[in-house]
């Protein structure tokens, strides 16, 4: 299956909130188990987060990141053992 169906396949499913199993093959976009299969292999070999740095890299080169819209959330970064409660 074509990487790019595969992917409007795995967006669709996800906007659509619905189980893998119910991705309509008619949609062309594969069955939803080899979508999901693709999504897990992507996932482990990085290749959202690389997309996530590009697309930040070109917005912020174009301007249009609103640098004091941003807020860090400390739950989910993890600490490097300074000082204070863990």
């Amino acid at each position: 299956m074509d990487d790019r169906l595969c992917l409007q396949g795995i967006l669709y499913a996800l906007h659509q909130h619905i189980a893998w199993q119910l991705l309509p093959l008619e949609l062309g976009f594969g069955s939803g188990q080899t979508c999901w299969c693709r999504l897990d292999r992507w996932q482990k070999a990085g290749v959202f987060k690389q997309l996530h740095r590009i697309l930040l890299a070109k917005l912020n080169a174009a301007g249009e990141l609103h640098w004091s819209r941003a807020c860090v959330d400390g739950s989910h970064v993890r600490t490097t053992g300074g000082e204070g409660p863990r």
